[in-house]
This record gives structure tokens, C-alpha cells and sequence, in this order.
């Protein structure tokens, strides 16, 4: 018996041999067992699971001085600022044990007001983010300003903020669900 490709339908003995490989779908039960016994942090889209690469060290001293100022200015207030290692869903509730759609990201900053809500008992997971702040790299930029922002925009309505922090040359952009998710401030920055 010929082994076949499910996608192909053809016998493994008439495919070439610098045929592409399969990436393998995770469900998104698979992936959070993954994720959660890693040490490494995974951003997880439609079922695939995709490596995040560590961060600059002008990345790293941008985020800290974002964290600083934003925890000094919500001293008091009901909001909490959140680093990058709170993961954010982004897509509809994942069907029990065979779900794929969806995505679970690190946001670099983000911030929750009010109550926390979470997608799950493990609490690790959250789902009303109040703003969401991402520092920019060649390798992120545009899933950050594509595919994210518009899956932030569509499954994250506690969202009223997003903001894209560029590194060279040190600017941001700001962007406001009251404004329908266009520029409300665009700025040069001191890191």
C-alpha cells in the first residue's frame, strides 16, 4: 500500500524530492499544552505555531521606558500595565479540542483596566486589553501592522488604543477605536 499525501493525493514514490514540506496544524488545545510547558514564547495564527525571536537591545530599553512612564502615570487608577509576557487572544472562542482558528500573541505592552477576563482556569491568557503597545522590528513589523491590528480591531472590543513604536527613526503612531482605528497622534521619540 502506497502512503499518499492527504493534500496532493499522490504516492510518496512520484513526489520529488525537493517537494515542500507540510507545516503541521495545531489545534488550539495543542498549542496551549505546548505553549504553556515551553520555555520559548510562540505566537500561534490558524493553527500555526511560530517562534518569537528575542528582542534588541534598543527594543528592550524602548519597552522599559514605556513600562516606566505608563506605571507612573496609572498609579491609582484601576489599570495595571502588563509586559510581554502576557499572552492576548485575538479570535473567536477556539472549538473544544479541534479549534484552529484564531491567535494568541505577546503584545510587547499592553495595559488592562477594570476586571481582568481570561480565556481560561490557567489565567494566563487574557482577553480585554485596554491598549496595546508593540515596538516595532524588521521581523515583526508587518504582522503588527497588518494581520494583528486587524484581528485586534475585530475580536478585542475592550481595545480603544494601539500603538506602533518604530525604532529607527525613533517614532510613533497611535491609533484610536473612538477615531475608527485611524492616526490619532504620529510622533518623533527620545528613547
Amino acid at each position: 500500500m502506497q502512503t499518499e499525501f492527504p493534500t496532493l493525493g499522490v504516492s510518496v514514490k512520484d513526489v520529488p524530492t525537493g517537494a515542500p514540506k507540510l507545516k503541521p496544524r495545531y489545534t488550539v488545545d495543542e498549542y496551549l499544552a505546548k505553549e504553556r510547558a515551553a520555555f520559548e514564547r510562540h505566537t500561534y495564527l490558524d493553527g500555526e505555531i511560530i517562534a518569537m525571536a528575542g528582542e534588541s537591545d534598543r527594543h528592550g530599553i524602548i519597552s522599559v521606558n514605556i513600562i516606566v512612564a505608563l506605571g507612573n502615570q496609572l498609579k491609582g487608577k484601576p489599570c495595571q500595565v502588563r509586559t510581554k509576557d502576557t499572552k492576548v487572544r485575538s479570535g473567536p472562542i477556539p472549538e473544544s479540542g479541534r479549534g484552529k482558528k484564531g491567535l494568541f500573541s505577546y503584545p510587547d505592552i499592553l495595559i488592562v483596566c477594570g476586571e481582568r477576563e481570561f480565556h481560561d482556569a490557567h489565567q494566563d491568557i487574557i482577553l480585554n486589553p485596554k491598549a496595546i503597545i508593540e515596538i516595532l522590528s524588521e521581523s515583526t513589523e508587518a504582522f503588527d501592522r497588518g494581520e494583528k491590528f486587524r484581528r485586534l480591531q475585530q475580536h478585542n472590543p475592550s481595545l480603544t488604543d494601539y500603538v506602533l513604536v518604530a525604532q529607527e527613526p525613533a517614532a510613533s503612531r497611535a491609533f484610536s477605536a473612538a477615531n475608527q482605528w485611524r492616526v490619532v497622534v504620529s510622533s518623533p521619540c527620545r528613547t
